[in-house]
C-alpha cells in the first residue's frame, strides 16, 4: 500500500512538472482528470524549483558581468524554464478581456492562436518590469545568494494561487480546454497545496540571514499580497468572462509572480 501511494504521488508530482515546465521528466504519465487534480498539490513545489534554479543562475552571474546583461540572461532562463506557457496565457487573456467585446467574443479571441496588439503590449510590459527588477537586484551590491531563496517563495506562491483559483472560482468553459482536464480540483487540493507551500516557505526562510530581513515581513507580506491581488484578479476575470480559463491561470501566475518579485526586491534593497 505504501509503495502504491508513493508511486501515485510521484506520478502526480511528475505530471505537475511536465505540464508547467520544460524540465525533463523521463516518465510516461497518464493525464487523467483525477491525476491532474492531485498534481496541483505539487504546483508550489514546481514554482519553488523554478525560483531555486533562477536563484542559482543569478548567483553564477552576479558580479561576473554588468547587471543589465545579466538580468536579460536571467529573465530568458526564467521564461525558458516554463516554455513561455504562462506568458502565452497572459497574452491571450489580454487580447480577450481588453478587447471590450461581448463575453462570448472575448472567449473566442482567447482561443485564437494569433496574438493581437494588447497581448504583445502586455507581454512587453511584464517582461520589462521583471527585467528592471532583476537588474536592480543584481546592481544593489548585496550578496545575491543570501536573499535569492525568496525567489522560490514568490514563484511557489504564484503557482499556489492557480490551484486556489481552480478550486474556488467557476470555469468559463466547463467542458473544454483546461477546465475539462481539471474539473476534479477541489478546495482540499488547494488546502494541501497551501500546506506544501507553508513548509517550503519555512525552509526558504531558514536559509536567509535573520539580520537581513524580518521573518514575519518576509512571509506575511508576499503571502498577503498574493491572496489579495489574486482574489481581485480572479473576481475581475470571472465578472468579465463568466469564469476562468487555462489562459487566465497563466496570466494570474505571471502577474502575481511579477508583483511578488517587486515586493522581494523592495525587501532586500
Amino acid at each position: 500500500m505504501a509503495m502504491g501511494f508513493l508511486r501515485r504521488e510521484l506520478q502526480a508530482a511528475g505530471a505537475a512538472f511536465q505540464l508547467l515546465t520544460r524540465i525533463p521528466v523521463p516518465a510516461s504519465i497518464p493525464f487523467t482528470p483525477e491525476l491532474l487534480a492531485r498534481s496541483t498539490v505539487y504546483y508550489p513545489v514546481v514554482g519553488g524549483v523554478i525560483g531555486g534554479l533562477v536563484a542559482a543562475a543569478g548567483a553564477l552571474l552576479d558580479g561576473h558581468m554588468p547587471s543589465m546583461p545579466a538580468a536579460v540572461l536571467l529573465l530568458g532562463f526564467w521564461v525558458l524554464l516554463s516554455g513561455g506557457l504562462h506568458v502565452d496565457g497572459l497574452m491571450d487573456t489580454a487580447d480577450g478581456v481588453l478587447s471590450h467585446r461581448s463575453r462570448e467574443r472575448m472567449l473566442e479571441i482567447m482561443k485564437d492562436s494569433r496574438v493581437g496588439a494588447m497581448g504583445v503590449l502586455a507581454a512587453i510590459m511584464l517582461l520589462l518590469f521583471k527585467f528592471s527588477l532583476l537588474a536592480a537586484w543584481l546592481d544593489d551590491g548585496k550578496d545575491w545568494l543570501a536573499e535569492a531563496p525568496l525567489l522560490a517563495l514568490g514563484c511557489g506562491l504564484s503557482r499556489l494561487w492557480v490551484v486556489a483559483a481552480m478550486a474556488c472560482w467557476p470555469f468559463a468553459r466547463a467542458d473544454e480546454g483546461m477546465a475539462a482536464l481539471f474539473k476534479d480540483v477541489k478546495p482540499r487540493h488547494a488546502v494541501a497545496a497551501a500546506i506544501v507551500q507553508a513548509a517550503m516557505s519555512v525552509a526558504c526562510l531558514l536559509t536567509i540571514p535573520s539580520a537581513s530581513i524580518g521573518w514575519l515581513a518576509a512571509i506575511a507580506l508576499p503571502a498577503g499580497l498574493a491572496v489579495a491581488a489574486g482574489a481581485a484578479l480572479a473576481a475581475w476575470l470571472t465578472r468579465k468572462l463568466g469564469g476562468l480559463t487555462g489562459d487566465t491561470y497563466g496570466a494570474m501566475a505571471e502577474i502575481l509572480e511579477a508583483m511578488l518579485l517587486f515586493v522581494i526586491v523592495l525587501q532586500v534593497s
